[in-house]
Protein backbone atom coordinates (compact mmCIF):
# COMPACT_ATOMS: atom_id res chain seq x y z
CA UNK A 1 0.00 0.00 0.00
CA UNK A 2 2.63 2.53 1.03
CA UNK A 3 4.81 1.45 -1.96
CA UNK A 4 1.25 2.04 -4.01
CA UNK A 5 1.49 5.69 -2.88
CA UNK A 6 4.81 6.80 -3.23
CA UNK A 7 4.31 5.48 -6.84
CA UNK A 8 1.35 7.41 -7.66
CA UNK A 9 2.97 10.63 -5.54
CA UNK A 10 6.70 10.41 -7.24
CA UNK A 11 4.79 10.15 -10.91
CA UNK A 12 2.73 13.71 -9.65
CA UNK A 13 5.87 14.80 -8.95
CA UNK A 14 8.09 14.00 -11.76
CA UNK A 15 5.27 15.62 -14.53
CA UNK A 16 5.03 18.35 -12.44
CA UNK A 17 8.84 19.08 -12.34
CA UNK A 18 9.34 18.19 -16.05
CA UNK A 19 6.20 20.14 -17.04
CA UNK A 20 7.51 23.00 -15.15
CA UNK A 21 10.94 23.18 -16.39
CA UNK A 22 10.20 22.46 -19.43
CA UNK A 23 7.92 25.67 -19.74
CA UNK A 24 10.63 27.67 -18.02
CA UNK A 25 12.87 26.72 -20.85
CA UNK A 26 10.97 27.11 -23.42
CA UNK A 27 8.50 30.20 -22.71
CA UNK A 28 11.20 32.73 -22.74
CA UNK A 29 13.14 31.32 -25.87
CA UNK A 30 9.74 30.94 -27.93
CA UNK A 31 9.36 34.89 -26.57
CA UNK A 32 13.27 35.47 -28.01
CA UNK A 33 12.06 33.49 -31.64
CA UNK A 34 9.59 35.28 -32.55
CA UNK A 35 9.57 38.63 -30.34
CA UNK A 36 7.03 39.94 -33.21
CA UNK A 37 4.17 37.26 -32.88
CA UNK A 38 5.04 36.60 -29.21
CA UNK A 39 6.02 39.66 -27.03
CA UNK A 40 4.75 38.48 -23.96
CA UNK A 41 3.08 35.60 -22.23
CA UNK A 42 -0.33 36.53 -23.41
CA UNK A 43 0.34 36.52 -26.67
CA UNK A 44 2.23 33.49 -26.19
CA UNK A 45 -0.94 31.94 -24.18
CA UNK A 46 -3.54 32.73 -27.45
CA UNK A 47 -0.86 31.16 -30.23
CA UNK A 48 -2.51 27.92 -31.23
CA UNK A 49 0.98 26.56 -32.35
CA UNK A 50 2.58 27.38 -28.74
CA UNK A 51 -0.17 25.98 -27.17
CA UNK A 52 -0.36 23.10 -29.48
CA UNK A 53 3.72 22.44 -28.27
CA UNK A 54 2.60 23.34 -24.78
CA UNK A 55 0.23 20.12 -25.12
CA UNK A 56 2.66 18.35 -26.49
CA UNK A 57 5.50 18.99 -23.87
CA UNK A 58 2.63 18.60 -21.42
CA UNK A 59 1.46 15.11 -22.57
CA UNK A 60 5.14 13.97 -22.63
CA UNK A 61 5.42 15.03 -18.85
CA UNK A 62 2.36 12.85 -17.76
CA UNK A 63 3.75 10.05 -19.76
CA UNK A 64 6.88 10.42 -17.87
CA UNK A 65 4.77 10.21 -14.82
CA UNK A 66 3.21 6.96 -15.82
CA UNK A 67 6.65 5.73 -16.41
CA UNK A 68 8.16 6.71 -13.38
CA UNK A 69 5.30 5.15 -11.11
CA UNK A 70 5.11 1.98 -12.72
CA UNK A 71 8.96 1.92 -12.42
CA UNK A 72 8.53 2.28 -8.67
CA UNK A 73 4.75 -0.12 -7.96
CA UNK A 74 6.20 -3.09 -9.26
CA UNK A 75 2.70 -4.64 -9.59
CA UNK A 76 -0.41 -3.30 -11.55
CA UNK A 77 1.94 -0.82 -13.02
CA UNK A 78 -0.96 0.39 -15.73
CA UNK A 79 -3.20 0.47 -12.79
CA UNK A 80 -1.22 2.92 -10.67
CA UNK A 81 -0.05 4.97 -13.62
CA UNK A 82 -3.91 5.44 -14.21
CA UNK A 83 -4.75 6.36 -10.89
CA UNK A 84 -1.64 8.90 -10.58
CA UNK A 85 -3.14 10.47 -14.09
CA UNK A 86 -6.85 10.32 -12.94
CA UNK A 87 -5.16 12.58 -9.25
CA UNK A 88 -3.81 14.47 -11.89
CA UNK A 89 -6.97 15.07 -13.69
CA UNK A 90 -9.17 16.25 -10.97
CA UNK A 91 -5.91 18.27 -9.85
CA UNK A 92 -7.09 20.24 -13.03
CA UNK A 93 -10.70 19.99 -13.05
CA UNK A 94 -10.07 21.82 -9.48
CA UNK A 95 -8.02 24.76 -10.79
CA UNK A 96 -10.37 25.61 -13.64
CA UNK A 97 -13.30 25.15 -11.66
CA UNK A 98 -11.85 26.65 -8.13
CA UNK A 99 -10.43 29.96 -9.88
CA UNK A 100 -11.78 32.21 -12.06
CA UNK A 101 -11.36 32.37 -15.61
CA UNK A 102 -9.74 35.10 -17.81
CA UNK A 103 -8.06 36.44 -14.76
CA UNK A 104 -6.22 33.31 -13.12
CA UNK A 105 -5.72 31.43 -16.76
CA UNK A 106 -5.06 32.81 -20.05
CA UNK A 107 -5.27 29.35 -21.20
CA UNK A 108 -8.84 28.74 -23.69
CA UNK A 109 -10.96 25.67 -22.66
CA UNK A 110 -10.04 23.87 -25.16
CA UNK A 111 -6.35 23.41 -24.11
CA UNK A 112 -7.58 22.41 -20.85
CA UNK A 113 -10.27 19.98 -22.17
CA UNK A 114 -7.32 18.25 -24.83
CA UNK A 115 -4.98 18.08 -21.45
CA UNK A 116 -7.36 16.35 -19.26
CA UNK A 117 -8.38 13.61 -22.61
CA UNK A 118 -4.69 13.16 -23.28
CA UNK A 119 -3.68 12.53 -19.55
CA UNK A 120 -4.77 9.05 -18.68
CA UNK A 121 -3.56 7.60 -21.65
CA UNK A 122 -0.25 9.41 -21.88
CA UNK A 123 0.37 7.81 -18.53
CA UNK A 124 -0.28 4.56 -19.26
CA UNK A 125 1.50 4.72 -22.29
CA UNK A 126 4.31 5.69 -20.46
CA UNK A 127 3.96 2.72 -17.92
CA UNK A 128 3.03 0.26 -20.53
CA UNK A 129 6.96 1.39 -22.28
CA UNK A 130 8.03 0.29 -18.39
CA UNK A 131 6.31 -2.70 -18.23
CA UNK A 132 7.61 -3.84 -21.75
CA UNK A 133 11.60 -2.57 -20.62
CA UNK A 134 10.93 -4.83 -17.94
CA UNK A 135 9.85 -7.77 -19.31
CA UNK A 136 12.56 -7.65 -21.53
CA UNK A 137 14.80 -7.76 -18.77
CA UNK A 138 13.81 -11.03 -17.04
CA UNK A 139 13.29 -13.16 -20.14
CA UNK A 140 16.21 -15.56 -20.04
CA UNK A 141 18.90 -15.62 -22.70
CA UNK A 142 18.87 -17.61 -25.49
CA UNK A 143 22.39 -18.91 -27.10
Amino acid sequence: MIRSVLAVLAGIVVLTIISFGIEAAVDPLLMRMFAVTLPDAAALSRNFPARLLMLAYTTFSIGLGGYVTAWIAKRARIWHAAIMSAVEVAFTLYVMIAAPFPEAHQAPLWWWIAGMILMVPAACLGAELRVGQSSRRTLPRVS
